[in-house]
């Protein structure tokens, strides 16, 4: 089977046909019909009928369909179709078709089963049945078509069911798991819904399940292939000895036909046509959650975002209907913290994201925009999201793991992200961040907050430090080089010595009395008053963005 292929293996049982189980259809038929030979014993399954079909041809499987019950009066076995090797062949070529039974009519032909065909259903393993002669095979017909109408009845009221039970949950606070304990009540296995980071979002179990959630390992192969195509489709597994039963992964599409998500499902067996019309109600359900988490509405979502890292009046976003609001705008559960998002191109441009057009014409700018927006919203799973002039800002739930950083890093973006803050701390978290980006600008590579030391020459910055550097020693270009390097190290040394002129003397090999005329030189030509703790703390700062060759020289 193809992995990509539509759902035939998990579909066998209801493709489109509903259907009557065997045993039912002859349990329920006229007095006198009696079962000659039962192959629904050994069966793995039970067997299902989908039509009952008179035919006295020799082959008649060109026009049968999967799981039907053959009626004959026994005109091909007349004459050499009676011989043993022919009847062998006919029934062979039932059973390559999936038929799932043979009647046999007695009279005008045979008065009783010839064994030859008895022997041939045996080995073949078909079901064979003997009608008499009083039993028209019109009352066989009748008796299907009134089990036939019984079971659409009953499959339109579980498809009912489920549909509305499904309904329901999507109005519940917890929409994508309750959508899942819905659908359990339907199909008996499993059931998850993964983001578009592939990590799980909700999972469910049916009560009575008797198969399990695979190993991640299983799961990841699944979804590789279903992340990496296009277009309506289902990534199939046949059942594994692990007792996961048969998988089937869903993709969850968005307005531009890109994968926001899949529903993956495991069942014990195929699913019947029931299960299969709530399964494809559910994945429309989903695609419209998660259609509407990321590509609702977008400049509600700017101001909302603008708004919450801006606030001029801090108290406001304390209040316990804004901080519930923005988690669920954050895909968070109610109180949780967030964290805020700064990025910027690597190359230092400021425009939007690259957006994955598809097969349409180049969209406007302003389209460009939007699909920016959007792509921000899929990748942090979030609508707050607003373009900057550096880039763009998100408030996500995320913890932003190596695969999120890998896949903005691939569009030729990087970031730097905050630690997780209560709602309240996002403004002020915002503002500290710009401090970080400046850093992971300069750096070129994406920095964390919780891996960023806090002192002054880490938020200063390798530009803001030269810029230091310069207003402080400056004057000293117009001496010479080496005498400007000679003046720096003593000075250094005199500073981290807290101004002691034994220590600096033993530190740098010079004569007290020299230390004093070297770090009176110094203050001459920089015009600062070296007894005051702020010039000295400046200019030791400003020493940590001493040029690497010797100082004031380029």
């Amino acid at each position: 089977m193809s992995r990509s292929a539509p759902l035939e293996g998990v579909a066998e049982a209801g493709a489109g046909l509903a259907s009557v189980p065997l045993e039912q259809f002859l349990s329920g038929l006229p007095a006198g019909v009696r079962r000659v030979y039962d192959a629904g014993a050994d069966a793995a399954a039970p067997l299902p009928v989908r039509w009952v079909e008179p035919s006295e041809l020799e082959d008649p499987t060109p026009y049968l369909l999967e799981h039907e019950v053959v009626l004959t009066a026994g005109l091909p076995f007349v004459g050499d179709g009676g011989a043993p090797d022919a009847v062998d062949r006919y029934v062979q070529r039932l059973t390559r078709v999936n038929v799932s039974a043979l009647v046999f009519g007695l009279h005008p032909y045979f008065d009783e089963v010839p064994e030859a065909l008895v022997e041939a259903c045996r080995r073949h393993r078909l079901t064979l049945v003997e009608a008499p002669a009083d039993v028209p095979f019109a009352a066989l017909g009748l008796e299907f078509a009134r089990l036939l109408e019984a079971e659409n009845v009953r499959v339109m009221r579980r498809m009912a069911e489920g549909n509305r039970h499904l309904m329901r949950a999507v109005l519940a606070p917890r929409p994508e798991a309750d959508l899942l304990e819905a659908l359990m009540r339907t199909v008996p296995g499993w059931a998850l819904v993964v983001g578009a980071n592939r990590r799980t979002r909700a999972r469910a179990v049916a009560a009575k399940s008797r198969v399990g959630v695979p190993e991640q390992a299983v799961l990841d192969d699944v979804l590789q292939g279903l992340f990496a195509g296009r277009g309506p489709r289902v990534e199939t597994r046949p059942p594994e000895p692990a007792g996961s039963g048969w998988i089937a992964a869903h993709p969850l599409r968005g307005a531009r036909d890109e994968t926001l998500g899949a529903l993956v499902l495991g069942a014990e067996r195929p699913l019947d046509a029931a299960e299969q019309s709530v399964v494809g109600t559910a994945i429309s359900l989903l695609e419209a959650l998660l259609r509407q988490r990321t590509e609702g509405a977008l400049a509600p979502s700017q101001l909302a975002t603008g708004l919450l890292l801006r606030s001029a009046e801090e108290r406001a976003i304390e209040r316990r209907e804004v901080v519930e609001l923005a988690a669920q705008s954050a895909s968070a559960p109610s109180g949780s913290r967030l964290r805020v998002v700064q990025g910027f191109r690597a190359d230092g441009r400021a425009e939007p994201a690259p957006v994955d057009r598809g097969r349409s014409s180049r969209p406007t700018a302003r389209h460009d925009r939007a699909g920016a927006i959007l792509q921000w919203r899929r990748i942090f799973d979030t609508k707050l999201v607003e373009l900057t002039d550096f880039g763009f800002t998100a408030i996500t739930r995320l913890a932003v793991e190596t695969p999120v950083v890998n896949e903005v890093e691939a569009l030729g973006w990087r970031l730097a992200v905050s630690d997780p803050v209560e709602v309240s701390e996002l403004p002020e978290t915002h503002r500290r961040l710009a401090v970080l980006r400046a850093r992971a600008m300069e750096a070129g590579r994406t920095l964390r907050a919780s891996g960023d030391p806090v002192s002054v020459p880490a938020l200063l910055g390798r530009q803001a430090g030269g810029l230091l550097f310069e207003h402080a020693f400056g004057p000293l270009r117009e001496l010479e080089p080496d005498r400007a390097a000679a003046l720096l190290d003593v000075l250094e040394a005199w500073l981290e010595a807290h101004g002691g002129w034994d220590a600096t003397a033993k530190a740098t090999g010079l004569h007290r009395n020299s230390v004093r005329r070297q770090i009176a030189q110094v203050a001459d030509v920089t015009g600062r008053d070296l007894n005051d703790a702020g010039a000295r703390a400046e200019l030791l700062i400003a020493l940590r963005y001493r040029p690497s060759s010797y100082a004031g020289v380029d």
